[in-house]
């Protein structure tokens, strides 16, 4: 998805802003500009919509931002950019094995299991919009960090939880195989988020908070009688059906399971609609058995140690799947 940001002021070249539309990537970007406010194109989609670069053509001069998707998955794009003559600012903190050095190519990475993009973010922007980057910690299922900073921040336990209800909204929002079967485009839904400086605010006065949080609450309903296809001691399989409230979900149940039990590794599957499956994987121990070490052995596969997945895996590989998950975990 490319759409024009008319909300800030003009630049003399093309700016591009290009971001995962979750809540670390939407998140990200709002403290970016926040702090420095610019007009651009925004380029973003579905969670699983990595893939960004090769969605649009820059030329000579033009800016591009891009924030929380893989460098590795994007790598052949960016070269094309950079050798074109743009300007790229890249903040993420999945896998970037193919990282290289460029005169106009700034590079913001850490994987480290306690990092997200907005987190990334706040330290470039020394701590100005820290809260924003709470949110996307609680949205990113960095649960503990996000209760860190909101007790720096000097938050009541109250407060903590609407920021953790915000970021999974957020989160919650942007699962789905395209942009129809979210409640919110990430694009619409940045825009409204960008308004606000205090995510208290967001909560209080935003129509699409309320439109968020009413379907998230008709979605979980649907999954009270969702039980394990598969599970040994320590792991666990769930496969979900072909409907879009599944799409919509599935990150948001993984994220569920881990939290629940968390001496436990999770794989939640989604049909899509060419009868493929979506993966989400949720280690117990990121650092031993990380899940995009295991879901990187798949064409589509990739992520960060704690939480990754798989974009399209064959319905003929799931017995495989089945195998390879259970040995690994």
């Amino acid at each position: 998805m490319v759409q024009k940001d008319v909300s800030v002021q003009k630049n003399s070249n093309i700016a591009y802003d290009v971001f995962n539309g979750d809540a670390d990537g939407i998140c990200a970007l709002h403290q970016l500009r926040l702090a420095h406010p610019l007009q651009a194109t925004l380029v973003t989609g579905v969670k699983r919509d990595i893939q960004l670069l090769q969605n649009f053509q820059s030329n000579a001069g033009d800016q591009i931002t891009v924030l929380d998707i893989s460098l590795d998955s994007n790598i052949d794009a960016l070269k094309q950019h950079l050798s074109g003559g743009a300007v790229v600012s890249y903040f993420d903190h999945h896998t970037a094995d193919l990282a290289f050095v460029h005169p106009r190519l700034t590079l913001h990475w850490d994987d480290a299991v306690d990092a997200c993009t907005s987190i990334l973010v706040n330290r470039h922007l020394q701590g100005k919009f820290v809260i924003w980057a709470n949110v996307a910690a609680f949205g990113d299922n960095l649960i503990s960090t996000a209760y860190a900073m909101a007790k720096n921040l000097g938050l009541s336990l109250d407060q903590a939880q609407q920021l953790y209800t915000l970021g999974s909204l957020l989160n919650y929002n942007a699962y789905g195989e395209q942009v129809d079967d979210l409640t919110i485009s990430p694009a619409v839904l940045y825009q409204d988020l960008h308004q606000y400086q205090d995510p208290f605010d967001f909560i209080a006065h935003a129509s699409n908070y309320s439109l968020l949080s009413d379907s998230y609450n008709e979605d979980m309903a649907m999954l009270d009688e969702i039980r394990p296809t598969c599970e040994q001691k320590y792991a666990a399989i769930y496969v979900l059906p072909s409907h879009s409230w599944a799409r919509r979900i599935s990150g948001l149940l993984a994220n569920k399971l881990k939290d629940q039990s968390k001496d436990k590794s999770f794989a939640v599957l989604t049909q899509k609609p060419d009868g493929s499956y979506v993966v989400s994987v949720r280690t117990a121990d990121p650092q031993n058995k990380s899940a995009s070490g295991f879901c990187a052995a798949f064409p589509s596969g990739g992520g960060r140690q704690a939480a990754a997945g798989i974009n399209s895996l064959p319905v003929e590989e799931l017995a495989q799947f089945s195998k390879m998950f259970f040995t690994y975990f």
